[in-house]
């Protein structure tokens, strides 16, 4: 599986019996999936399978589904309303013999409204099922468009976190390639505060040891370096196996910003500090990324 971004769009058309329909499918950034449908046309029935059809291929974003219905002119019949055009034809012979207007002509007498009525045919229930059918099978080409579109946007997005992967990466080899990270450097400067506090007046030896080992253990940021090493390889896993994991990623930022908070608080020299701060710039932009991952 590759990784699916939440952006996407999708048209399609369709046609039949005299109706002509347009899928329209807009995806855009989501914590969850939320399917909003608007449909005309007298399809209003199909609002239950539409947003069954949707949820059975996406698993996260805000997806708009609008379905526009245009019906053809139909060569129906008229019915006439014999009992009003007569009581206007009456009408319009009073008013023809009172004043020197004209009345009009029966012509005119039938553009008023309700004389004269489009009978409109009446379809059986197999006509509109099979209508139904079609404009359900107009809509999954657009689905299918809308995740290959997802699916390219995806692909772009992959590679960009890649890139923030390689670059936390070469970070982190960097902090644990620093001098004040090594441990014999750590000894080292220990022993050199020791010896300056020893200089300087009496001390309880095994409270100072205590103090020592709790001194070295803070300073100490292998295991830092070795979690966020981890968090790198279960970031790569997680592109690799691809589908929905926006979410996981997401957590797994999480995890490495607080990686690089620690290692930022252990820092004793500039080098370290930098590459800390680097760390947490890097991240930022990895988390920006995944926000746009299904």
């Amino acid at each position: 599986m590759t990784v699916s971004s939440m952006t996407g769009f999708a048209r399609t058309d369709g046609a039949a019996d005299g109706f002509g329909w347009t899928w329209e499918l807009r995806s855009v950034n989501g914590k969850g999936l939320d399917v909003r449908v608007r449909l005309n046309g007298g399809f209003e029935r199909l609002e239950a399978k539409v947003r069954d059809a949707v949820s059975k291929r996406f698993k996260r974003g805000n997806i708009g589904v609008t379905l526009n219905v245009v019906r053809a002119a139909e060569g129906g019949s008229y019915q006439v309303n014999r009992e009003l055009l007569t009581e206007l034809v009456s009408i319009a012979q009073e008013f023809d013999g009172a004043t020197s207007l004209s009345a009009g002509t029966i012509a005119d007498l039938m553009n008023v409204r309700g004389v004269l009525e489009t009978v409109e045919t009446q379809e059986d229930e197999a006509t509109r099922d099979a209508r139904d059918r079609a404009v359900l099978a107009s809509l999954n080409d657009a689905i299918d468009q809308m995740v290959a579109h997802r699916n390219e946007e995806g692909a772009k997005l992959d590679a960009m976190l890649r890139g923030h992967v390689d670059n936390i990466e070469a970070t982190v080899t960097r902090a644990e390639n620093c001098a004040s990270a090594r441990g014999d450097a750590i000894k080292e400067r220990l022993k050199r505060q020791i010896d300056e506090l020893m200089d300087a007046g009496k001390f309880d030896q095994e409270r100072l040891h205590q103090e020592a080992a709790l001194l070295a253990t803070k300073a100490d940021i292998r295991e830092e370096i070795d979690r966020l090493k981890a968090h790198i390889i279960a970031a790569r896993d997680m592109l690799t196996k691809g589908g929905a994991i926006g979410r996981k990623l997401d957590f797994l930022c999480q995890e490495f910003n607080r990686e690089a908070n620690t290692l930022c608080s252990k820092a004793n020299d500039i080098e370290l500090t930098n590459c800390g701060m680097e760390l947490k710039v890097i991240i930022d932009q990895l988390r920006e990324q995944v926000q746009n991952v299904e």
